[in-house]
């Protein structure tokens, strides 16, 4: 991307993660990431804890960012920040020290959009990583989000299909909570998945029109489901638990690729790219490589860091927004809800 030397601080806290990272051009030089365990004991997120944890994590998180990456907070160019969709108490905490630290030093804030984030987050450079060519199709899936995007360049993306009610990440965690699995379950479904046979309980997929998406039905159906099961047998959960997460993933798996499949044929675009935490799943990813092999695909897979919130993604949007001038006032205001 040319021989430009611009040193970009990306914020991220849209949800419970306290991040920040600096980048040199599309280098990553740190990503430094501060979970909140406390919300494993509620099973989800609360808003309110979210954001006085950000505020304690806040400064020491920047200040090690810019430690690891090696230079100084005069040295930077830019301060690029979520601006939105996220938890408004956590947006206005990275919002707000993203805007003075900016006026402190005098130098640009670039207001970033967080789903973009999940999907430029593939423009990071990255050693034997390859970025998708425009026009591409992007699937990100996460806790609060479930979209098809078609991209045309870094700046005009397109919402082709979202969910009409609950997002994947959601399904994943309520079912965790049946199956009376930690919060959060996505990983350990993912992992007990692996173990069980996927075909050995059926549950019916939502008929959805067009490229949406629906995950509140499957939810149901997998509750009376589990209330019919454990009725009759006491012991069904602790005795099919790998079989069930194995039958719900393999479910949740074939939802998503129909619709990409659907997607594919609709835009006649084959290089596909995932973001968002939902996109570390073991069993996603192996089914978007067979889809290389079966449907002539090209898929762009990212790095597990890159997959959850972080500022990386951020900082990367930020270097692009940066590159073409395109800086906020400083009266921008964090949204809960924004749209791409």
């Amino acid at each position: 991307m040319g021989k430009e030397n611009i040193y970009i601080l990306g914020i991220e806290s849209s949800c419970d993660d306290t991040s920040a990272a600096v980048l040199h051009n599309d280098r990553i030089l740190s990503n430094v990431v501060a979970n909140q365990t406390i919300h494993a004991e509620y099973g989800g997120v609360v808003p309110e804890l979210a954001s006085r944890a950000h505020q304690s994590n806040i400064v020491p998180v920047v200040d090690q960012a810019i430690k690891k990456a090696g230079i100084t907070k005069e040295q930077l160019n830019g301060i690029a920040f979520t601006r939105g969709p996220g938890l408004m108490g956590s947006l206005l905490v990275g919002t707000s020290f993203a805007k003075s630290l900016a006026l402190g030093l005098n130098i640009p804030l670039i207001d970033v959009n967080h789903m973009q984030g999940h999907i430029l987050a593939h423009y990071i450079d990255e050693e034997g990583h390859n970025k998708p060519p425009f026009p591409f199709l992007a699937m990100t899936i996460s806790g609060g989000h479930t979209q098809i995007v078609k991209v045309n360049n870094y700046f005009d993306m397109e919402v082709i299909g979202e969910t009409i009610d609950d997002a994947v990440g959601e399904a994943y965690d309520k079912s965790g909570k049946l199956l009376g699995l930690g919060y959060p379950a996505g990983p350990q479904i993912d992992k007990l998945a692996q173990l069980g046979n996927p075909k050995a309980f059926q549950f019916t997929k939502p008929k959805v029109e067009g490229l949406n998406f629906s995950f509140s039905g499957l939810k149901t159906a997998i509750l009376y489901f589990i209330q019919r099961e454990t009725k009759a047998n006491p012991n069904f959960i602790k005795e099919h638990l790998n079989d069930i997460c194995a039958s719900i993933q393999y479910t949740i798996i074939g939802i998503l690729m129909d619709k990409l499949k659907r997607a594919t044929k609709e835009t006649g675009i084959t290089h596909i790219a995932i973001g968002g935490g939902v996109s570390a799943n073991s069993g996603i990813r192996k089914a978007l490589k067979d889809a290389e092999s079966k449907f002539g695909w090209t898929t762009y897979i990212p790095k597990f860091e890159y997959t959850t919130d972080n500022a990386a993604m951020i900082a990367i949007v930020g270097y692009l927004k940066y590159r073409n001038n395109d800086f906020s006032d400083f009266d921008v205001m964090a949204t809960a809800r924004l749209k791409i």
